[in-house]
């Protein structure tokens, strides 16, 4: 079971800074790297000729995550999530008749793993073009697959190095019940933690140094 969440930027610090600081605590816990990771998304939209007039296009997110390699993952809001294999890319290009990508709108998180006992946690820098708009953290409690069964345990290890910011249990846990936690799930809340990061203040923050 995994929680996506956004960590605000520490007062008087950059993004980089502010990784840095959760980096400290992670390691001053016993917490060791274990390689970097990367998520991506894409946005796409229905092309104008097939929308109603007046009516606006659903969108579509393409998205990719370095734990899954051979997969990729299109989502629509409050809609279904799709896996696939890593040649959907190839047939979106042959789609953009249908869809149309808003290249503008890429956003990725990219940063480092770490490992302590039985939790694996990402702390990543969410970019939009050469700006650094938001720090991500995704915490996975590796043993358990059933989000009721661990989220007070998740939650008790977050609060350790977030504190304040320890988020409250993610929108898609709700709907799971006791049922099995996917890696659609994961990327639903990455979903949803770029889209947030989009709406939040055009002004950028401090880009990485």
């Amino acid at each position: 079971c995994r929680s996506v969440s956004q960590v605000p930027v520490a007062e008087g610090k950059s993004v980089q800074q502010t990784v840095e600081l959760l980096a400290r605590r992670l390691e001053a816990l016993g917490a060791d790297k274990q390689g970097t990771f990367g998520v991506d998304c894409e946005t796409y939209h229905t092309a104008a000729a097939l929308g109603t007039q007046g009516q606006t296009g659903k969108l579509m997110y393409v998205m990719h995550n370095s734990e899954y390699p051979l997969s990729c993952f299109a989502l629509f809001e409050n809609g279904p999530c799709l896996v696939a294999d890593a040649n959907f890319d190839t047939l979106m290009v042959k789609l953009k008749g249908f869809f149309q990508n808003a290249k503008a709108n890429k956003i990725e998180s990219r940063g480092t793993r770490y490992q302590y006992c039985d939790f694996l946690v990402k702390l990543g820098t969410v970019t939009m073009g050469p700006s650094a708009r938001g720090i991500s953290v995704e915490v996975e409690y590796c043993p358990c697959v059933i989000p009721n069964d661990c989220w007070n345990l998740l939650m008790e290890f977050m609060q350790s190095f977030m504190g304040s910011h320890t988020p409250g249990i993610p929108s898609v846990f709700g709907s799971k019940h006791d049922s099995t936690y996917s890696p659609g799930d994961t990327m639903v809340q990455y979903m949803e933690l770029f889209n947030k990061i989009r709406k939040q203040q055009q002004v950028p923050v401090a880009g990485i140094r």
